[in-house]
């Protein structure tokens, strides 16, 4: 796949996606890019890449106003790198293989670009199998891509990072979520008067389940999923997370359910939901992201989607095949999550890891203080950063 080219969408993440054209192009096949004018340097790029239990992502971008990117290249894969992971405690060939085709594409598009800096993660299915690091060195050699193996802690505060612009001003407290493929990290966060610029900053407890859609389903079954085993499953979550010690949300809320806490989810699950809830003909991360679903909404989808069998499931255009059999998983984990902290509202992100990585570096690197307005260039913030053309970007359900 030449830098560039088009990006599979959420329901073409199947054997044989069709190719579309990146948004990041235009007519001619050359890269879009901001008007920057002659005196000025072009922004620099910068990348990140995501190695999750489920999917394989990459986001290229430029720095814009302050807290902002915009997004030149993307690439989103399903590789279910964590397949089977729960049964032997190894990566299984296939998943390895599948996984490092999907690298090859994003080495592809590294190597065609002057990245200024980057950084490449793998999470969860990495972490957990016991050839991981072989793998790791595996990829450094068939792809030239030195991944790092991040912890639980790390996940936590990147996604956090991500999502920052989704918190209201005059919200107090958040417990953002973020349901991954093989483990699900849960921030609490508690905002002062004096509201840090890094929203990580404001953690102030934190979790990581040992369990996501990826592993619940396979240990429960995703394909036939009645109410008898769906509560299993939530109640399985449930028992993980009785063991989190942290403040009560009457105390989060500082009590005012409506306005001093709310939940964010980062997750495939929840843009699903939300994608149902719209009865969108096709998943449209503009519409999605940032969207805010009040709790009886939830509570409506999730049963919606518990009386379709998986042929209704993989026919709806937000789900398809390939999460079919993984979403009412995913939709239990955040059931146990809405009984532990209940809200009024869940905001919903389409966005995750990447964007806590490109957002980390470039705050590091000074990129916003050194950065000055170009005249017609089309900004994205947060809400924004991640592309239309990877349309099936689910947070790490990954």
């Amino acid at each position: 796949m030449r830098a560039g080219e088009a990006v599979r969408s959420r329901s073409g993440d199947s054997a044989a996606p069709r190719q579309q054209q990146s948004r990041a192009e235009r007519p001619g096949g050359q890269p879009g890019a901001p008007f920057v004018a002659p005196s000025e340097p072009p922004a620099p790029l910068y990348a990140a890449l995501d190695l999750g239990t489920n999917n394989c992502r990459l986001l290229i971008a430029q720095p814009t106003r302050p807290g902002q990117f915009r997004v030149v290249d993307a690439f989103s894969r399903i590789v279910r790198l964590g397949e089977g992971l729960g049964a032997s405690g190894r990566l299984s060939d296939d998943a390895m293989e599948r996984s490092v085709e999907a690298l090859k594409v994003c080495a592809a598009k590294l190597g065609a670009r002057s990245i200024r800096r980057h950084r490449l993660i793998a999470t969860e299915a990495a972490r957990a199998a016991a050839n991981g690091e072989a793998f790791m060195r595996r990829v450094a050699e068939e792809t030239g891509l030195d991944l790092e193996i991040i912890d639980r802690e790390t996940e936590a505060r990147l996604a956090v990072s991500g999502c920052s612009s989704l918190v209201d001003r005059e919200t107090k407290s958040v417990v953002l979520f973020d349901i991954g493929g093989g483990s699900s990290e849960i921030a609490v966060i508690r905002i002062g008067e004096n509201r840090s610029s890094r929203l990580a900053n404001h953690i102030t407890h934190w979790t990581s389940l040992p369990v996501g859609v990826v592993t619940l389903s396979e240990r429960h079954g995703g394909e036939h999923v009645t109410p008898q085993s769906f509560e299993v499953m939530v109640r399985e979550v449930e028992a993980m997370l009785a063991g989190f010690e942290c403040p009560s949300v009457d105390v989060l809320a500082s009590g005012s359910y409506s306005d001093g806490f709310h939940l964010i989810g980062t997750s495939g699950t929840v843009t699903t939901l939300a994608g149902v809830h719209l009865d969108l003909p096709r998943y449209d991360r503009r519409r999605v992201d940032g969207l805010w679903l009040s709790d009886d909404e939830v509570s409506a989808m999730q049963a919606r989607l518990l009386s379709w069998d998986f042929a209704a499931r993989a026919a709806n255009p937000c789900i398809g095949p390939d999460r079919a059999d993984l979403v009412l998983a995913g939709c239990a984990i955040l059931e146990a999550i809405r009984r532990r902290w209940p809200s009024t509202r869940m905001r919903v992100a389409d966005r995750g890891l990447r964007e806590g990585l490109l957002t980390d570096m470039m705050a590091d690197d000074g990129a916003w203080r050194r950065a000055r307005p170009r005249r017609h260039q089309r900004s994205f913030g947060p809400p924004q950063a991640g592309e239309e053309c990877a349309k099936r970007h689910e947070g790490t359900d990954a």
